[in-house]
């Protein structure tokens, strides 16, 4: 199998299953017991989150585990509503965010807080202007994703988090799609992170917040975690996220190279023959996400099933709904259902790349000749 579904989830390194192995088998203490096997597994947590922390590079905060970045999410938006000053009953977010966020935010609209969520423009970029028109001094918080997860544009975080604190609200990054492919800009108070999408398990996750903009508790119970999300931690899953982020630091740029380099391949290959869904320019390229006229995509997907690359997020690839990250650029249904989601990174090799782009291509061109 050719794999090319890297927003999806990416391959476990190496480096990361072995790093986790004793921690599995003979290293299995509670991390919150007193014992010396219990301090022992603490301690290697504790490296983790000193691993993460830097490869977020962010100051004057600290990571919290998750058991995932939804989680991370939900706690980061439920809990910064219930501990926002008086009046402060607003949220404002973009129609292109991952549903952790859009479902989160309109449970929040249904308990009766004010929910804004903006437009993109057809390069699937917000209108700065739009968002300082509806800021006022009822926002709680502004949560906007760093890289899309279905079309990869890149969003401007730093002016994002500068209009949201001129206003004295919260800014809430979902930088899931950004750790290690991109800087995370200076500027958010709270930023959500997964250990899957860095070659680590999956399980896990995090939430990075500033020194004063920790949300109050969603998950209460032992206190751990500084009494900020109960629950015992595994230190496998922490011990593999912090490996996973010390390489994603460490490889940055020979990744990075490797991406644009793959990119530069699978234009070539595919010629003018498909369109790019999103802004070209502003977008990390590791994700490629792109239509053709009149192709039916969920057959495409049955036909090539030694593939894998995706319709779109792989939260909602089952609903069959067109992705609503597609509608919201203005695509009509029929465009959406004519596009294919292709990602690739760290192991993926230019010759696997252009084999499956020259298979999906030449299946698309079966199909249309079937359809004439």
């Amino acid at each position: 199998m050719i794999y090319l579904d890297y927003q999806a989830t990416t391959p476990v390194a190496p480096e990361v299953a072995a790093a986790m192995q004793p921690w599995i088998e003979e290293k299995f203490a509670n991390p919150h017991s007193p014992s010396t096997a219990g301090r022992e597994a603490a301690a290697a947590i504790e490296v983790a989150r000193g691993q993460v922390e830097r490869a977020i590079g962010l100051d004057g905060g600290t990571v919290a585990f998750t058991g995932s970045a939804t989680e991370a999410l939900n706690w980061a938006l439920k809990g910064t509503i219930e501990g926002a000053a008086p009046g402060r009953n607003r949220i404002i977010t973009v129609g292109t965010e991952h549903a952790a966020v859009l479902d989160s935010c309109e449970w929040l609209a249904s308990q009766g807080f004010d929910l804004t969520i903006l437009p993109v423009s057809p390069e699937g970029l917000i209108e700065l202007a739009d968002l300082e028109r509806e800021l006022d001094e009822r926002v709680a918080v502004v949560t906007t994703m760093l890289v899309n997860n279905e079309i990869g544009v890149i969003q401007p975080i730093a002016m994002i988090a500068r209009l949201a604190h001129a206003r004295g609200a919260l800014m809430l990054c979902d930088a899931v799609q950004g750790l290690g492919r991109v800087e995370i800009p200076e500027g958010p108070d709270l930023v959500a992170l997964s250990a899957h999408k860095i070659h680590g398990p999956k399980a896990v996750g995090a939430l990075w917040a500033r020194k004063g903009a920790e949300p109050e508790a969603l998950i209460h119970g032992g206190g751990q975690e500084r009494g900020l999300r109960s629950g015992t931690l595994s230190p496998a899953l922490c011990v593999g996220f912090g490996v996973a982020a010390g390489l994603a630091s460490e490889r940055c740029a020979a990744d990075d190279d490797h991406v644009e380099a793959l990119w530069s391949a699978a234009i070539a290959t595919l010629g003018g023959r498909w369109t790019i869904n999103g802004s070209v320019v502003q977008r990390y390229h590791g994700n490629l996400n792109i239509r053709r006229e009149g192709i039916d995509a969920a057959r495409l997907l049955a036909d090539l099933r030694d593939i894998a690359f995706s319709l779109g997020s792989a939260c909602a690839s089952g609903s069959g709904r067109p992705s609503h990250v597609l509608r919201a650029l203005g695509l009509a249904d029929r465009e959406a259902r004519s596009s294919i989601r292709i990602g690739f990174g760290r192991y993926t090799t230019e010759e696997e790349l252009v084999d499956a782009l020259t298979r999906i291509d030449g299946t698309a061109r079966a199909q249309e000749n079937l359809a004439a």
